[in-house]
């Protein structure tokens, strides 16, 4: 028996976002983006599994890409809210620019990412930490579906996580991974044992041929 997990980036945010480190502040996704990226919701529409267990974090953007998903031609489900998944909190540093943060931070930055794993500005927690809840969450859920398949709609944040639960990754190994925008990463649990089948995979562009 296995436990399948297709796990979702959500879309892209707002542009004024995207000019601040927002980390787990609840910003909207962009109206023009989603019309733009139409044809990467078909693509995941027509490459995740029915049916399949849903789950979304308390951010309003991971549910509004569920939506933009099962508007594209998935069978609607129910979303299951999991808050252990959500991305990972900056405290003090967070809604700062990308120069105001920089210009905070203790440790030396990863060589890919704005902070290092270990970083734990006040107030928030460390990526690190977010392993360490991420980890038993999906261990829960592949408990409560252990022949089943869930589809989780994240944060670039948590979906580095679950890889590096996935994997026994140390936290700086796994901030090594890219995860774009509406891309796919899958994993299997397999009894005790944890299987990566796909990172970061995206449709082959252009989609629509006429």
């Amino acid at each position: 028996m296995s436990s399948r997990f297709f796990l979702v980036r959500h879309a892209l945010v707002e542009p004024a976002a995207r000019n601040i480190i927002y980390g787990n502040a609840d910003v909207p996704l962009c109206p023009e983006a989603l019309l733009a990226e139409a044809s990467a919701f078909r693509w995941l529409a027509q490459r995740l599994p029915a049916p399949a267990s849903w789950v979304v974090t308390p951010l309003q953007r991971t549910g509004a890409t569920a939506a933009a998903i099962f508007a594209a031609g998935h069978p609607a489900a129910p979303l299951t809210m999991e808050p252990a998944l959500m991305e990972q909190g900056l405290g003090a540093l967070q809604g700062l620019t990308h120069a105001a943060f920089a210009a905070r931070i203790t440790l030396p930055p990863h060589p890919f990412w704005p902070h290092a794993a270990e970083e734990k500005p006040p107030g928030g927690e460390s990526f690190a930490e977010v392993i360490d809840r991420v980890g038993p969450a999906l261990e829960a859920l592949a408990d409560a579906h252990p022949d089943g398949d869930i589809v989780i709609v994240a944060h670039g944040g948590s979906i580095r996580a679950a890889i590096a639960h996935a994997m026994g990754l140390a936290p700086s190994q796994a901030l090594a991974f890219s995860i774009k925008n509406l891309s796919l990463t899958r994993l299997e649990r397999h009894g005790a044992d944890w299987r990566v089948s796909a990172v970061n995979e995206e449709p082959f562009w252009p989609m629509d041929v006429e």
